[in-house]
């Protein structure tokens, strides 16, 4: 049976970001992902782990000014330093909090450095961000996003991730599967995973189109998920989606589909 995760920075918008631990645990989640825990102290997270019991199987590394439009600086010559900046600030919440992996946003093309020295600066980063992690026992993962919710990002397809990894050799780095990403990309859903199990480290879902629970759009994700559990998928399955109408009505598929929390 799948392992599910709340992904907190989706789900549970209802209230605010410090109380969805506290939401989803109510709704039954042992385990939860976000995109960026910076804004909160070590403290305050371990705290509110341990009175909610539950723990963090994923959140990204810095991304830049996210809010000024960055999707990570990973590519960018000019950053190098403020990535290995960030690298470190992960490596610290990660390892204090237990946090297994993490995931890196390689950021969007940039239109004023040539294309061989951005692939060049992107290879170096994610080789120095897979050596740290690996001191402290932390996978680190590469994302792929979908050119139509989010135009100009470098990386768009599973076989442009495994391209990079295969460059970088670094044993450390693994691919983060959105199926939703996918969907809008490439298809082949059960494909992805079966051939590339060994290099998967986490699962994120989401429906299309819309970005919303499993059961409202066109992946069969009845049949999915039961394929990743015969195909030998050990990880976190984490609900990256919108939820409609609201979180706690979302969660229904879970049991309809034979599954618990």
């Amino acid at each position: 049976m799948p392992k599910f995760s709340a992904n907190l920075s989706m789900m549970f918008q209802e209230v605010p970001f410090p109380e969805r631990f506290a939401a989803s645990a109510k709704a039954g989640f042992k385990a939860v992902e976000f995109m960026f825990p910076y804004e909160y102290s070590i403290e305050e997270l371990q705290k509110v782990l341990k009175t909610t019991d539950q723990k963090i199987v994923l959140f990204n590394l810095p991304a830049g000014n996210w809010a000024g439009g960055d999707r990570g600086i990973a590519v960018d010559p000019a950053r190098t330093a403020e990535f290995a900046a960030g690298v470190a600030k992960a490596a610290e919440y990660a390892k204090t909090l237990g946090v297994p992996q993490v995931n890196c946003l390689v950021g969007k093309k940039l239109a004023d450095v040539p294309a061989a020295e951005q692939r060049r600066t992107m290879i170096a980063n994610l080789r120095l961000a897979a050596d740290t992690m690996a001191k402290i026992g932390v996978k680190l993962l590469v994302e792929p996003l979908n050119f139509r919710d989010m135009p100009g990002f470098t990386l768009n397809t599973t076989a442009q991730v495994l391209e990079v990894l295969a460059e970088a050799g670094h044993e450390n780095i693994f691919l983060q599967y959105d199926v939703y990403h996918a969907q809008r990309m490439e298809g082949e859903l059960a494909g992805i995973l079966r051939n590339n199990l060994p290099k998967i480290a986490h699962i994120q879902i989401a429906d299309n189109p819309g970005r919303h629970q499993p059961g409202t759009g066109e992946i069969n994700y009845r049949w999915l998920l039961e394929d990743f559990d015969n195909a030998g998928y050990k990880g976190y399955v984490g609900l990256e989606y919108i939820p409609a109408p609201d979180s706690a009505s979302s969660l229904e598929w879970i049991s309809d589909y034979g599954y618990s929390l």
